[in-house]
């Protein structure tokens, strides 16, 4: 968003994480509140299979996803196709300045979005413009800084101080997930109802996935060339934290868990 940098970019080890992302593991929050025949609006869409989930469960409701990133949104519809979700209508939007009309949707939907913007709060206004009354905002985000895990290997720690410290130059609130209560009451919702919702990767092959793409986006990322140019960390610290990561991962007691806020807000 122009407000702010996404931290991440969108380099590969970054979408292999995204594509990973279900309904059930990403929105479980949100499930109960889908019917079919609800217009939903995906803010932040992304590789599209989290938008493809959510379409399943509204059809034949319209879903309109919308991405900053003109690249990502072709892979977004590409995912539509491919598994035969009709009635998704994807475009490039801000999510400071949507350009719908008002109560246009009776469901808008932010996965991970408001952590990489300068003024949520704003966003989260812009969401209940177009939110139909009687309909829901539905935001999900990590809070980084209250990620966990075991054991503490060497670079663990420093690789959460420096993305804190990336994440917060670039106008974006690592810890999210913990103010998404307070900034939708903020931006004038009548109910919210808070929850929270963890990731973990544990198992052998969690493990390894969650070390190894964090690895490479320690290396290669959007995040690593803005942690590098940005002053913040050197090559060789790079290496060091990515090393950490794969340690941690071969470890055979390896446990991580992501904390993520949730709130569903009603105008």
């Amino acid at each position: 968003m122009p407000d702010a940098i996404y931290t991440h970019g969108h380099h590969e080890s970054v979408l292999r994480s995204h594509r990973w992302r279900t309904a059930e593991n990403s929105a479980a929050y949100l499930l109960p509140e889908l019917r079919p025949g609800l217009a939903l609006l995906d803010v932040g869409c992304g590789p599209g299979t989290l938008t493809a989930d959510l379409a399943a469960r509204v059809a034949p409701g319209p879903v309109t996803a919308v991405d900053h990133a003109v690249e990502i949104l072709a892979e977004a519809r590409a995912v539509a196709e491919e598994r035969g979700v009709t009635g998704v209508e994807f475009a490039r939007a801000d999510a400071q300045r949507l350009g719908f009309a008002d109560d246009s949707f009776d469901v808008v939907h932010a996965h991970q979005l408001l952590q990489h913007l300068a003024d949520p709060v704003g966003a989260l206004r812009e969401m209940r413009r177009v939110c139909r009354p009687g309909g829901l905002v539905a935001v999900r985000d990590a809070d980084m800084t209250a990620m966990t895990w075991y054991p503490r290997v060497p670079g663990m720690d420093e690789w959460l101080a420096l993305y804190e410290r990336v994440a917060r130059g670039n106008g974006g609130k690592p810890d999210a997930g913990r103010r998404l209560h307070a900034w939708a009451r903020e931006a004038g919702f009548s109910e919210v109802t808070a929850s929270a919702s963890v990731w973990c990767f544990a198992t052998p092959g969690e493990r390894a996935w969650w070390s190894e793409l964090w690895a490479d986006r320690t290396l290669a990322s959007g995040y690593a060339r803005r942690a590098v140019d940005g002053g913040y960390a050197t090559h060789a610290e790079l290496r060091r934290i990515a090393d950490g990561w794969r340690a941690w991962g071969a470890h055979e007691d390896a446990w991580f868990a992501v904390l993520h806020g949730e709130a569903r807000c009603r105008p």
